[in-house]
């Protein structure tokens, strides 16, 4: 049984959808853990979902890296433990340095909220393996989901293979329409170098079911049954 640890931070509320989600999971378990009680000792993965963490005051995540929930989700993933964050946790991991690059205001300035497609670009991590180049469906909903970086920290992202999902149209191919935010080379999602931390701006919870309008999240979702606690940086950094 893969025990999974959903964190609520004051202001998110996407901790229930990725419950009921995960919760269509055969051999997955999940608990609910509020940011100052965050302790996640055995746990497998941890989960930083959506919504306006603090109010996005000053920036999406920028007060939510200071909490004690942060702090031990640095301990859990150095420690080789899973962790998805998904559109404001993707903001929230960004801001706390265990993803590189930001998430700033869309380009147009306007708050998207709509489906989009996503090709996956690296198999690298505990979501994506044995995803191949597979275009997924996913809504997004958010104001500041255009991923910036430096052009170093660009260059290298790429050239680690890095980025994991990229904005693109429905046969796969990198189009300015399909990019809903103006995010630098499309990118929609990236993990870290060893492959254990992942954040993306769509929401795979969202498209757990066909009656949610698709079920392209859950085949991110469903890889979870397999992992345990301390083998993605072994099974992915060295590929």
């Amino acid at each position: 049984m893969t025990k999974v640890a959903i964190l609520r931070y004051p202001g998110t509320w996407s901790e229930r959808d990725f419950a009921h989600a995960l919760s269509l999971v055969d051999g997955v378990e999940t608990e609910i853990l509020w940011h100052e009680d965050a302790r996640l000792a055995g746990f497998d993965a941890a989960i930083v979902p959506g919504g306006f963490s603090y109010g996005d005051y000053l920036r999406a995540g920028a007060i939510a890296k200071l909490s004690p929930a942060t702090a031990e989700l640095r301990r859990f993933a150095v420690d080789g433990g899973v962790v998805l964050g998904s559109c404001n946790g993707f903001q929230i991991l960004c801001e706390a340095g265990l993803l590189p690059g930001a998430l700033i205001r869309n380009s147009d300035l306007a708050y998207r909220c709509d489906w989009v497609h996503v090709r996956v670009e690296s198999e690298r991590t505990p979501f994506t393996d044995d995803l191949g180049d597979a275009v997924l469906k996913m809504p997004i909903g958010n104001g500041e989901g255009c991923w910036v970086s430096d052009p170093d920290t660009l260059a290298r992202v790429e050239e680690r293979g890095q980025v994991v999902f990229r904005y693109v149209d429905e046969t796969g191919t990198r189009t300015p329409s399909a990019n809903p935010n103006g995010s630098l080379n499309d990118i929609a999602g990236v993990r870290n170098e060893e492959g254990n931390v992942l954040g993306l701006m769509p929401h795979p919870e969202r498209c757990s079911e066909t009656l949610l309008g698709g079920t392209d999240g859950y085949r991110m979702l469903a890889r979870l049954a397999s992992v345990r606690h301390g083998t993605a940086p072994a099974v992915y950094r060295h590929r």
